[in-house]
């Protein structure tokens, strides 16, 4: 008998494993929300082509991770960190969203990244730049994805220095993005033996950069460095051609400037831009794969920016496999620990301080006449190593507290 009832228990723990297993995925869901500028100046950068990268690799994974369904929610923050803490903290506290991702807008990322740390909760942040997220208000939950504010100046910043762009004036916008972008190209030129001339702020989705760009163009300089992204770039690249900057011989650093936005302005206008990215669809045949599938879902081509969401919400569900849990600790530590190998990144990395560090690469916009199909717009011109493109944990001054 008691052998029987041995074996009737060690059957009954069998059939309840996978049960239990799945218990361990807390409210019987993996819920992850994508929070970003879905109606404004950053709309076409990630928008509501993000959230469908997000469902993609939910989808992609098998819909489902430790037994239980993997959830998607998202909304548009309108770029005010009040707004976007408001409604992480009603993710978290009433609809039990277990992470936070994408994040475009730099004062938006610090702000949720800072109710995540209080509240232990993982952000994985793709849409922002600045590098405070994984600097002095690093914290031990957040993790920053797809690109930042460093790697753009050694990307472009360097790459116009080597070929003559000493002589810089920055249009910075007027926020945490454009402060830390200016700031680290600035660092990056004068390290190159540059020099910075001056700079001029404008209010986030400004409508005229006259004044701005004749104050550019009365400094001297030979570049301008637009430290802002979006319609706020695009806006100030087209004004700048009214204005006849380029033909004087000035050139344009277009800072942060991503697929989306080149085909929002055109190759006639955008021609000749060097610009930095993570990622491009033309790349190889897996870019391209990806690409098409997220084509038919969306109607575009991804940008860096979609793809490194697509990377981020895959991640996290290893990571969560991985574990056995969604509880933050034991996911965030494999996050940390994970090698990140996917059609984003290719020998990706995961620094103390939560950086992702991937190589990147320096492309130059076509020309119409170059161009072969109405998505063709880049030539790779070098690859920027992840351990050149990124700051070092140490670098960054983050003091990671839990």
């Amino acid at each position: 008998m008691r052998v029987l009832k041995k074996v009737l228990f060690a059957l009954s723990c069998t059939v309840l494993a996978p049960s239990a297993y799945a218990q361990q995925a807390s409210d019987n869901v993996v819920k992850i929300g994508i929070l970003n500028d879905q109606s404004g100046v950053y709309a076409d950068f990630g928008g509501k082509s993000s959230v469908e990268a997000a469902r993609m690799a939910v989808q992609d994974f098998g819909g489902k991770v430790l037994g239980v369904p993997v959830e998607i929610v998202n909304a548009d923050h309108q770029n005010k960190p009040d707004v976007a803490s408001s409604v992480a903290r009603q993710w978290y506290d009433t609809e039990k969203v277990d992470a936070i991702m994408e994040l475009t807008t730099s004062s938006v990322a610090l702000a949720v990244q800072g109710l995540s740390k209080e509240k232990k909760k993982i952000t994985m942040t793709t849409g922002a730049a600045t590098t405070d997220l994984t600097g002095k208000q690093c914290s031990p939950y957040g993790f920053h994805w797809a690109y930042d504010t460093h790697a753009l100046a050694v990307g472009t910043g360097g790459a116009l220095v080597e070929n003559g762009g000493n002589k810089w004036f920055f249009l910075t916008a007027d926020y945490a993005f454009g402060y830390s972008l200016e700031n680290e190209t600035s660092k990056f030129v004068k390290s190159k033996g540059g020099q910075v001339l001056g700079s001029v702020r404008h209010p986030l989705s400004a409508n005229d950069f006259s004044s701005f760009l004749l104050q550019a163009q009365s400094s001297g300089a030979n570049v301008i460095g637009m430290a802002n992204a979006g319609l706020d770039t695009a806006n100030a690249i087209k004004q700048a051609a009214e204005f006849g900057v380029t033909q004087g011989g000035t050139r344009l650093a277009a800072l942060l400037f991503t697929l989306a936005e080149v085909k929002g302005l055109g190759l006639k206008a955008a021609q000749g831009l060097t610009l930095t990215e993570g990622w491009y669809w033309d790349q190889s045949d897996e870019n391209r794969a990806f690409a098409k599938k997220f084509m038919e879902k969306t109607g575009r081509m991804p940008n860096m920016i979609h793809t490194g969401t697509y990377s981020a919400v895959t991640q996290y569900l290893k990571a969560v496999q991985k574990a056995g849990t969604d509880a933050t600790e034991p996911v965030a530590k494999l996050l940390h620990e994970m090698p990140v190998e996917d059609v984003f990144a290719k020998n990706g990395k995961v620094l103390p301080n939560g950086r992702m560090v991937y190589d990147m690469y320096l492309f130059q916009v076509k020309k119409p006449e170059e161009s072969k199909s109405e998505w063709d717009m880049y030539k790779q011109l070098s690859k920027v190593p992840g351990d050149t493109a990124y700051l070092k944990a140490a670098e960054s001054g983050c003091q990671l507290t839990q």
